[in-house]
């Protein structure tokens, strides 16, 4: 039972990382929960109606038992691998292979006045919804879905393609993930910035070699357009869906497509579609250079808490600086080098939470002691204590490089390192030399649309103030080229809101349930 409630209280902190949108070094990005097993069953073929069975194991693998008042039940469906959007490796819908969609469906036993299914996505690109719907399906206790929620809908988790059990994209060896979350974070030197752009190299052309023109096929587009077969796989005749960060670009886009098929799109940690890489890596970097202030003032405002006190923002940086000259090394040989370090950061600055958690394993750093540093790092990068790691890199990749239409140069990257090192000191460097990763990558591109969801209903776009992966600029740059997006407001930190505050959790219920759109300007408390 212990090992059960510590899984579910990581839960929230653990969504909160894996909704990130970030592409950091060398592309890797946001730890996920490890693909537990297969979702054994049939896939329906496309346009047929799926087969659900029960899937106990699921939850039990994920979590070590299911949730009071809860079944849980599982399906595959086939889409075809190309749409028909023009750009990708076959000539249209059915008239390539498919690929398999992985459903789970979690409906309380204690379900009155259904209104249909609640689709999720967690984010990345990347995470994985069918383990998502799981720990959202154990209720606000352990950070999940409110009872008014689980009792009006069945919540839906899907993988998307190239994800965890969706025909997963898998072409980046661990010890790769290993040298490029352990590289320095700003290679200053023209050698080490040369040896980072020989790994992305790598890299990429270890991914390409396996799926060459296929790479293409794991765009957002594409998979926006599987959501609607999603939707009819659970018969509804509009999707009612609950997106976290990256999860808010596939909605807007299915919005764009599928007008008149959206019911209510909850989008939570809004990515604005019209940034290119450039603009986004920038705003990140605003973002979290933003947040990591905001934990300093805690630090020096919380002394008793934060034993790297009073200057934290001193204290990181010299941990940085030492790792470049005699890493410590943790219990499993792995020397806690600049590029672990700076993941400990970024994994703390997801919630408010993890702040009291950064202090300490800075100081314990300085002490000699890496354990926490590892902890925190390996929490974000989703590595195991093998040293293993899931596909989610792998499909981030994939799907952030196939959705970037342009891709800078090696030398614009090199100087925009330069230039927002000045301007965002601990984050900068790395958001702007983690763009090689698709200026590296192989294969064609197939860029999402860009414009309004004319004839869609009120779309609520969510957005958290102190956000550091989306920063809450993207709000209502998303909302506003919608057209229909209604902004609601947290006054809070961390990545993403919901449902982790009363005011927050009852205007979005009230919004999936009875279609009640938050009055205009509504903004949240922190607490």
């Amino acid at each position: 039972m212990t090992r059960t409630i510590d899984r579910l209280r990581r839960f929230r902190p653990a969504l909160a990382v894996l909704t990130a949108a970030a592409l950091l070094t060398a592309g890797c990005t946001l730890p996920a929960f490890a693909p537990s097993g297969d979702v054994d069953a049939e896939a329906a073929a496309p346009g047929s109606a799926p087969t659900w069975r029960a899937c106990p194991e699921v939850p039990q693998e994920l979590v070590g038992r299911s949730a009071p008042d809860m079944r849980y039940e599982c399906a595959r469906i086939e889409v075809p691998r190309d749409w028909g959007t023009g750009t990708g490796a076959t000539a249209g819908p059915g008239a390539g292979e498919t690929f398999e969609i992985a459903l789970l469906r979690a409906r309380s036993t204690k379900q009155r006045d259904r209104i249909g299914s609640l689709v999720i996505n967690p984010g990345g690109p990347g995470g994985s919804g069918v383990d998502t719907a799981v720990y959202l399906s154990f209720g606000p206790t352990f950070g999940g879905l409110p009872a008014s929620i689980t009792e009006r809908f069945d919540i839906v988790g899907f993988d998307p393609r190239g994800v965890a059990r969706s025909s997963p994209v898998k072409c980046i060896p661990d010890a790769d993930l290993d040298a490029s979350f352990g590289y320095d974070p700003d290679p200053e030197s023209q050698q080490s910035f040369d040896g980072f752009v020989a790994l992305a190299q790598r890299i990429g052309r270890g991914c390409g070699d396996k799926y060459g023109d296929q790479l293409p096929l794991y765009a957002t587009e594409q998979a926006a357009r599987d959501m609607d077969a999603v939707r009819a796989a659970v018969g509804d005749d509009k999707l009612t869906y609950l997106g976290y960060s990256y999860g808010t670009l596939l909605g807007a886009t299915y919005a764009q497509l599928y007008p008149q098929r959206v019911r209510a799109l909850v989008l939570d940690g809004a990515v604005d579609p019209r940034q290119g890489l450039v603009a986004s890596s920038e705003s990140q970097a605003k973002g979290f250079e933003r947040a990591f202030t905001n934990f300093t003032r805690w630090c020096a405002a919380n002394a008793g808490r934060c034993p790297i006190a009073p200057d934290a923002r001193a204290a990181v940086t010299s941990a940085i600086d030492k790792a470049r000259v005699s890493p410590v090394k943790g219990d499993d040989g792995r020397e806690a080098t600049p590029g672990w370090v700076f993941y400990a950061v970024i994994s703390s600055l997801y919630t408010e939470s993890g702040w009291q958690e950064l202090g300490q394993a800075i100081d314990q750093l300085e002490g000699g002691d890496a354990t926490e540093v590892f902890r925190l790092a390996d929490a974000y990068a989703g590595r195991e204590p093998d040293g293993s790691y899931s596909n989610l890199f792998d499909a981030n990749l994939a799907v952030n490089c196939a959705d970037e239409e342009e891709k800078p140069s090696r030398e614009q990257i090199r100087q925009l390192q330069s230039r927002w090192r000045t301007a965002y000191p601990l984050f900068g460097p790395a958001l702007a030399v983690g763009m090689l990763s698709c200026t590296e990558w192989p294969g064609g591109r197939d860029p999402y649309p860009t414009g309004r969801a004319d004839g869609a209903p009120p779309i609520l776009v969510v957005g958290t103030t102190g956000d550091p992966a989306t920063p809450y600029e993207q709000t209502p740059a998303l909302a506003d080229m919608l057209g229909v997006g209604r902004v609601l407001t947290w006054d809070g930190e961390g990545h993403t809101a919901y449902p982790q505050t009363p005011c927050i959790t009852s205007a979005v219920d009230a919004y999936l349930i009875g279609l009640t759109v938050p009055r205009a300007g509504l903004r949240c408390p922190a607490r």
